[in-house]
């Protein structure tokens, strides 16, 4: 964190940045991760990672007599380096015997539109990996696709994960491990359930008593909920490892784990605590940040998550400034829908609606998720690829300049202190006056 004299600050938008000018009385205080180097070499560091796993045999013993694998690899929202770790690991598989089409790489698709053609190529990240093995999609409305393994013990959780997986000799899952809404920390065991879960597993996940419980937050394991649940489903899958990697800014490997799904992902968690979340010593009446630029800000679906992770430090009623490019435009058709009835009932009211479901409507979790920040206070959507009926169906105030956000912000509040998050919900700022 530090504070700068009223000039510019860059945030994440699209591709690229979004440069904001503070107007002459404004102060900025701009929250950052604790620069972490990248590591020198990141080929290496897999090597190291794969050779030296947590809770388990190297990954070369580890493969060594399987029959088949199953690795899973998260979709175009999240990006992941896995250009980085599937070669190797699906080279060593080829060299302990296990033929090619015995090797699938599964992506993790939850409920998400499937990845193809040259999306596809760009998740995957390497064309020999396309050449070699099959990479094939989740669909998680496919019931036949999926093993059902009963209910969790402990909240009654449907356990209906793809068969790929679970009848997979050698199951891995791969991933991004960062600051989660409401798992607490994406990768892991996340991306098992709900990234190759039914789409009753993961609509029962997001039902209200899930994401209105406070221990399903942001930075928390701790008693969260969907956290206990997941860990519970991996128990019932049985054995299963995990790469678990952490990126910076500019999307440089800074941090890999393998071993143990558990062990590892914990490792990998407790590596970028440190460096996410960080303390803040006072709340902001104007509070600017973004959904971390491409490709999570590719849809105000996936913009909610930029409007939760600063709003501990926004005092209440003040304004949150979100810059958001939205490429694809607004997200499924299933999101309208509830934007839309948000909207028409109101807040309370749609809330009051969806609180008593069971498995919560598709999608509809977002806007569930996004009452919590227009509880606390004023929100302003800046966005270049929505039009004004997308616009309209955000139930957030839409704004065509940050620069004039922030100034109005400013004068409204009387209050020149101005907080950035520039990387959005990959950075957990924590008020620290409590």
């Amino acid at each position: 964190m530090a504070a700068v004299k009223p000039q510019t600050v860059d945030i994440a938008y699209g591709k690229g940045h979004l440069r904001v000018h503070l107007p002459q009385n404004a102060r900025a205080t701009v929250v950052r991760k604790v620069p972490i180097p990248p590591v020198a070499d990141p080929g290496a560091a897999i090597r190291e990672a794969l050779d030296h796993p947590i809770q388990a045999r190297s990954f070369r013993e580890l493969a060594r007599g399987r029959r088949s694998a199953c690795i899973l690899i998260c979709d175009i929202t999240r990006p992941v380096p896995n250009h980085l770790f599937l070669r190797p690991m699906i080279k060593e598989l080829l060299a302990a015997g296990m033929p090619a089409d015995k090797i699938r790489v599964l992506v993790a698709t939850g409920l998400h539109r499937p990845n193809e053609g040259a999306e596809l190529a760009e998740v995957v990240g390497d064309p020999w990996v396309l050449e070699k093995v099959r990479v094939e999609n989740h669909f998680a409305r496919n019931d036949a696709d999926h093993v059902d393994l009963g209910f969790t013990k402990g909240r009654n959780t449907p356990i209906k994960i793809d068969r790929r997986f679970v009848e997979a000799d050698l199951r891995i899952a791969t991933g991004l491990v960062e600051p989660h809404f409401m798992a607490g920390y994406s990768g892991g065991r996340k991306v098992v359930s709900p990234g190759v879960a039914h789409a009753d597993t993961i609509r029962t996940f997001h039902n209200a008593q899930f994401l209105e419980n406070p221990l399903a937050r942001q930075g928390n394991l701790e008693g969260n909920p969907l956290h206990e649940e997941q860990l519970e489903i991996l128990q019932r899958i049985g054995e299963a490892y995990a790469m678990n990697t952490v990126i910076d800014e500019a999307r440089a490997l800074v941090f890999a784990s393998f071993g143990e799904i558990v062990a590892s992902h914990a490792a990998a968690v407790r590596f970028v605590r440190g460096a996410t979340e960080i303390p803040v010593p006072r709340r902001f009446k104007t509070v600017v940040t973004s959904c971390a630029g491409y490709p999570l800000d590719k849809t105000y679906y996936q913009t909610v998550k930029g409007m939760l992770a600063p709003l501990d430090i926004l005092e209440p009623g003040g304004t949150l400034i979100v810059a958001s490019e939205c490429s694809e435009g607004f997200g499924s058709r299933e999101f309208r829908t509830s934007q839309a009835r948000m909207i028409g009932l109101g807040p309370e009211a749609y809330l009051a609606e969806i609180r008593p479901k069971p498995f919560a409507d598709i999608d509809a979790w977002q806007t569930e998720a996004q009452l919590k920040p227009m509880r606390q206070g004023r929100i302003q959507l800046y966005s270049s690829g929505l039009g004004p009926e997308d616009r309209a169906l955000t139930g957030v105030e839409s704004v065509d300049s940050v620069d004039e956000a922030v100034r109005s912000s400013v004068e409204r509040s009387g209050d020149p202190e101005v907080a950035f998050v520039p990387e959005g919900p990959y950075v957990v700022p924590c008020y620290a006056g409590r």
